[in-house]
Parts: C-alpha cells; sequence; structure tokens
C-alpha cells in the first residue's frame, strides 16, 4: 500500500463518528425504498423478492479501501448477482461529502462498469438500521431476509486473499446452510455519519 493510500486510509477512519451498533446475525433486513441510484432509477428491498439472496454492500466513492474493492464487486456481481441469478446485489452510499455526491457515483459506475444498483442514501437511515461502520462493509440475507452474515468481502485488500468471507456466505445460503464464518471484521474507513440529526 502506498503511502498516499496508507495516509487517506488512516484519516479517513479518524473520521467515523457514533453509530448504531451492529445488527445481529438472524435480524431481518431493514426496509429501504426509493434510493436513487447512479442510473438514474430506483431501488427497494422489495425490489428483489424474487432473489433467494442478497447482498448489501454499504460503500463509498472516496475512499481507498473501497476503491481497491471495487474491482473485486464487478467480478463477483457477473458469477453471482446476474440478471437470472438467484443472488442481488446493490451497493449502498451513504457519505454526503462532495466526492460521495451522486454525480460523482455515476462516474464511478460507468468508469467501472457496474452491472448492479449503486444507490444513494443521502439521509444514511440504511448504514444506521444496519449498524455500518466501515467502508466497504457486507451484510448477506437469506431467502427468509434474515442476516447470515455480516464483515469483510475477504481477508485481503492486496489480493492475497486466503478467507472468501462474502462468496462463502453466499454460497451456503443458496444450499440453505449456516455458513461457518457468520461475522468478520470490515476493514475500511469509518462511515461519515452526519452528527446533526433530525428531531422528526
Amino acid at each position: 500500500m502506498s503511502r498516499f493510500v496508507t495516509a487517506a486510509f488512516a484519516a479517513a477512519v479518524l473520521a467515523v463518528s457514533a453509530q448504531a451498533a451492529p445488527i445481529k446475525i438472524g435480524s431481518p433486513a431493514p426496509k429501504f425504498s426509493g434510493l436513487e441510484t447512479a442510473d438514474g432509477k430506483s431501488v427497494s428491498l422489495s425490489d428483489f423478492k424474487d432473489k433467494d439472496v442478497l447482498v448489501v454492500c454499504i460503500t463509498c466513492n472516496h475512499c481507498p479501501v473501497a476503491i481497491a474493492y471495487q474491482d473485486r464487486l464487478v467480478e463477483f456481481a457477473k458469477k453471482y448477482a446476474g440478471q437470472d441469478s438467484k443472488v442481488a446485489l446493490v451497493a449502498v452510499n451513504v457519505n454526503n461529502g462532495e466526492e460521495d455526491k451522486l454525480d460523482k457515483m455515476r462516474e464511478r459506475a460507468k468508469e467501472k462498469g457496474f452491472q448492479f444498483p449503486y444507490a444513494y442514501d443521502p439521509s444514511q437511515k440504511i448504514a444506521r438500521d444496519l449498524g455500518a461502520a466501515k467502508t466497504p462493509e457486507f451484510f448477506v440475507f437469506d431467502k427468509e431476509r434474515r442476516l447470515v452474515y455480516t464483515g469483510a468481502m475477504d481477508d485481503s485488500m492486496k489480493g492475497e486473499v486466503t478467507k472468501h468471507y462474502l462468496t462463502d456466505a453466499v454460497d451456503a445460503a443458496l444450499k440453505g446452510e449456516t455458513p461457518k464464518v457468520q461475522t468478520s471484521t470490515a476493514v475500511g474507513c469509518g462511515i461519515q455519519y452526519d452528527r446533526k440529526k433530525s428531531s422528526n
């Protein structure tokens, strides 16, 4: 990892503020609806009712770790989350900095050729409901939309991967089995939660 990336990563991690505790294994998927996507559409939890497995990735545009995983996310989508597959993937950006605005998301999605919804939730509700802390952070829900895995995609952002947490969890869920590893520690930049909360 370059000195620049290391410094940027450290600074981003320090930017995180308090969030809710992570949801527990077995918890239902939090509802979300009408999130605007980079391709000019919108996405809701109900859109995936016909899928056996739903993967929610909380990510963003600016984080060096999230950027490092984007190609792997594209490859995962090609292998597991095609149009006719039993798996759905939705990536959600909740950061509200300039590099994470919807126009920048559109540029990134086009550049990388995202074939999955890349949604924007400026309210940050979905991340708070999930108890997400880092970008990227993954949440795998089974056919009943119960959480079966949460954490990192794998064990190395540098590519020297020995543990494939996400794909192992998805494979298990597709078989109706419990993943051998249900939680891991997500490594990435701290989500930049807004400190001001609505009084409503």
